[in-house]
């Protein structure tokens, strides 16, 4: 009976530790999953931290980006404000512009007409002093070599040059007669034109003169043509307010005085036909219309 009583005891022993092991080995297998579960809960969580920290990186960036795209947008819009600024005073400065450029293009138009009027008038002018220079040729042809008197027409203006062995003598101004004859047909052709003035000018050469009555070239070709001015106005009833005495001196040479023959050319009387300048003056000043 005691036997019995002790086998039983060893078996319960035995049973139990048998349900032990397996209890135990369950167990185990049980931590092992956990752990694993552990070590794939801890790779995800590192991973979780990194993308975490990964998305915080490019969050910041993002945030980055978004503010230096809203300073450009700032700043587009500025600009954008400025340049509708910039053609509002453009459009503005536009119209006025425009309305200047009419302004200018009629008073263009008038100042034509004006230039216009002008010009007709100077080839009027220039068609007179050719029809003056003609008759002077015509009235002085007879007698008179071309080289002792010269008559052209410039610029509206009619030239008349005299030699000086033609209108005096040596270092005299004393008109001579045969000159005197000369300025009769001058004198002529010069009455029919009572609007125009008539100035005489006295050239000499670069020889100096000094004597009791005359100080220099100066004094002399002042005399000459004061002389020739009495001429016209006393022998030819030519009026005297249209009339010029007018001294040149050596300073106005037509060739060099380095030559007997340039300081021929050089002494010489000049007479020249011009329209009257208070007249030439009042078609400057005239307004357009």
């Amino acid at each position: 009976m005691k036997k019995i009583v002790l086998l039983t005891l060893l078996l319960s022993l035995i049973l139990s530790s048998c349900v032990s092991n397996k209890k135990y080995a369950s167990l185990q297998d049980q931590l092992t999953d956990k752990e694993q579960e552990l070590t794939n809960v801890t790779a995800n969580l590192q991973k979780c931290l990194v993308d975490k920290k990964g998305s915080s990186t490019e969050s910041l960036a993002l945030k980055e980006q978004i503010s230096l795209l809203k300073n450009q947008i700032s700043s587009l819009e500025q600009q954008n404000q400025s340049s509708l600024q910039q053609v509002e005073s453009l459009t503005v400065l536009t119209q006025g512009a425009s309305d200047n450029i009419k302004t200018v293009i009629a008073q263009l138009s008038e100042k034509d007409k004006y230039i216009n009027g002008v010009r007709d008038a100077m080839t009027r002018k220039d068609s007179i002093n050719l029809a003056v220079a003609f008759h002077l040729k015509r009235e002085l042809a007879a007698g008179i070599q071309d080289q002792d008197i010269q008559i052209n027409v410039e610029k509206t203006v009619v030239y008349i040059s005299l030699s000086d062995k033609l209108m005096f003598s040596s270092g005299g101004f004393t008109v001579s007669e045969k000159a005197k004859e000369i300025l009769g047909k001058v004198a002529t052709v010069i009455q029919n034109r009572p609007d125009m003035q008539v100035m005489v000018e006295g050239h000499t050469d670069n020889v100096g003169i000094n004597t009791a009555c005359m100080k220099d070239n100066w004094d002399l070709s002042a005399k000459r043509a004061t002389a020739v001015v009495r001429v016209l106005q006393e022998k030819y009833n030519i009026d005297p307010s249209r009339l010029v005495a007018a001294a040149r001196s050596e300073f106005v040479p037509l060739e060099s005085n380095e030559t007997l023959e340039g300081k021929a050319r050089n002494r010489r009387t000049k007479i020249i036909i011009l329209p009257k300048l208070d007249q030439f003056f009042d078609i400057l000043e005239q307004k357009p219309e």
